[in-house]
């Protein structure tokens, strides 16, 4: 873990943003397509930690950038190249444009200052979406990225970060997968490598500090 004073030198909330990586309904709800990691996203307190730092985030000045994972009804423009995909159109609950199963998931309360970014195609919610435009237009030198799921877009969304040139930072108990343990193997012997891993509490901490005058 870095130390505080790392932490937050890297947290200046003018140069930071905060992303949240398939928060939605139909992904981490009560009535998920994936129940298995709705679950974990919850019992883990995961969710409950993005929750606090989208909070903090608005309280502080930091930007929030939810990232959405959708698709037409049609089906046009989703890509069909890989298993997830093709397992993605025959689950019980469709991340559909315009459904509830979109709509980012409480207690995760979105602000109007909030960027919400959709995407129809692909695994990372910056590649290929206008996030990594938005985040340079707003000054960002650090993301935060919090979400899910440990096994798919997360590891995209840091390993993109990182490539743009951005300083990642990764609250370990704000980012949720399966199994289990697959999460916290997969941030200590990979995100690690390329991200500052901390706790969702030294975030917040780092955010809340009193900022000196002049």
């Amino acid at each position: 873990m870095p130390s505080y004073e790392q932490l937050s030198e890297l947290l200046e909330p003018v140069s930071t943003v905060l992303l949240t990586v398939e928060c939605q309904q139909g992904v981490v709800g009560p009535d998920s397509a994936l129940p298995e990691l709705a679950r974990e996203a919850r019992s883990s307190g995961a969710l409950r930690n993005v929750a606090r730092l989208v909070a903090a985030a608005h309280e502080t000045g930091v930007q929030v950038v939810h990232a959405i994972a959708e698709r037409r009804p049609d089906g046009r423009g989703a890509n069909r190249n890989a298993r997830l995909f093709r397992a993605a159109e025959r689950l019980p609950v469709l991340q559909l444009s315009g459904s509830t199963a979109v709509r980012v998931a409480p207690p995760i309360e979105v602000a109007e200052e909030d960027f919400v970014v959709r995407r129809l195609h692909g695994l990372s919610p910056i590649h290929g979406t206008e996030v990594d435009a938005l985040l340079r237009n707003l000054g960002c030198r650090t993301l935060i990225v919090t979400g899910v799921s440990a096994n798919v877009a997360i590891p995209n969304a840091v390993f993109d970060a990182v490539n743009l040139g951005y300083t990642a930072v990764v609250p370990a108990d704000a980012v949720a997968g399966v199994p289990a343990d697959y999460t916290s193997a997969m941030i200590r012997h990979t995100l690690a490598l390329v991200a500052t891993v901390a706790a969702t509490d030294e975030v917040l901490g780092c955010l809340k500090r009193p900022r000196r005058r002049g």
